[in-house]
């Protein structure tokens, strides 16, 4: 057991890492990628940090992992129990979905999709997203294709995210976890604020944001400065570089002991957050995948765009999926195989592409 000086220390190292992420190149998909990771990732580690302190932490730690916890039933390709015990590559799946404003809690689409894999023996974590709009059959919804990505978990919730992920790149996912970009006022409310040092100088939902003035933001004010996009001059790119300013932060400040000892912080947490980590998982990840954050890898599956019947998708060739599925897997120490067949339905027979 780690004492509680040493937890310290390694807090203080953990937020200094978050507060200065590793830097990619200038390109809208590459900021993307680290936006939900360190979110996500952030915010598990917290529970796992906190089931290390105090008997009042742990009460806190667990209640919410308790209520964070929500298994699909996906069969696991691989043992994922022996793969967390003995600190071995895992995969997860991230989803982000932007529902809770309207009241709608972890339903609709996923605009976010993240393969993530940790690697501790190399010190290595690999993120690669996946284009929303990509053109695929989603697994027992063969009727509709062409389907766009983010549908799946509309169609069937993140087991059906998890098995088109699977069976579109042929790479095993081992957890997944969605975060509810909607409740992202009330998560920045649990951590006391964030400090911003805004991008561009614009006004929107009643607040105005002056290029580098750094501001305490309130849960209101920070929603209103990552929802505005139609004025950003860099469109979508423009907002997803400040969503990627307010949620680094959010985990940043999650993992102060302050917080740690917060029930209102774990209470959020248990609000935006859905897992199939169990507490035990999560305890594990804590304890065993720190390392997997020293280095890391950022890509994504590039397609091209492409209408169908008046919509628009994003069609990735054969070769650039095979190169995602080959990064992937190696990534997990696994051998290399072919990528995965969109065209083919659950039961292994063609689909009809006419309809």
């Amino acid at each position: 057991m780690f004492t509680v000086a040493k937890d310290r220390e390694r807090l203080k190292e953990e937020n200094s890492r978050r507060a200065n992420p590793p830097h990619s190149k200038p390109a809208f998909k590459s900021r993307q990628k680290t936006i939900f990771f360190w979110t996500l990732f952030g915010l598990i580690c917290c529970l796992g940090i906190g089931i290390l302190y105090v008997s009042r932490i742990y009460k806190n730690a667990r209640q919410a992992t308790n209520t964070i916890y929500s298994p699909n039933n996906v069969k696991k390709k691989r043992d994922t129990s022996s793969l967390l015990k003995s600190g071995s590559p895992i995969s997860i799946l991230l989803m982000g979905t932007d529902t809770g404003a309207l009241g709608r809690n972890f339903k609709g689409r996923t605009d976010t999709l993240i393969i993530l894999t940790l690697n501790p023996d190399k010190e290595k974590m690999t993120l690669v997203s996946l284009p929303r709009d990509a053109k695929v059959a989603v697994t027992n919804y063969e009727n509709r294709y062409p389907s766009k990505l983010n549908s799946a978990y509309d169609y069937g919730g993140s087991a059906t995210a998890v098995k088109t992920v699977q069976k579109y790149l042929n790479v095993p996912i081992d957890f997944y976890a969605t975060i509810n970009m909607g409740g992202l006022e009330h998560m920045v409310n649990a951590v006391n604020g964030v400090d911003i040092s805004p991008t561009l100088t614009f006004s929107y939902g009643g607040y105005s944001f002056t290029k580098n003035k750094t501001v305490h933001m309130s849960g209101a004010e920070a929603l209103a400065y990552v929802r505005m996009r139609h004025t950003d001059p860099q469109g979508d790119y423009g907002r997803q570089l400040r969503q990627r300013q307010v949620l680094t932060q959010v985990a940043s400040n999650g993992g102060k002991l302050k917080n740690l000892l917060s029930t209102r912080f774990f209470g959020e947490i248990s609000k935006q957050l859905k897992t199939d980590l169990s507490f035990n998982d999560i305890m594990l990840l804590a304890l065993k995948y720190r390392t997997a954050t020293h280095h890391m890898t950022s890509d994504h599956a590039q397609g091209n765009p492409q209408m169908i019947n008046g919509v628009s998708f994003e069609s990735v060739p054969e070769d650039e999926k095979q190169r995602v599925t080959d990064l992937l897997r190696s990534s997990l120490d696994i051998p290399k195989a072919e990528t995965g067949n969109t065209l083919l339905n659950s039961n292994g027979s063609l689909i009809n592409t006419q309809n």
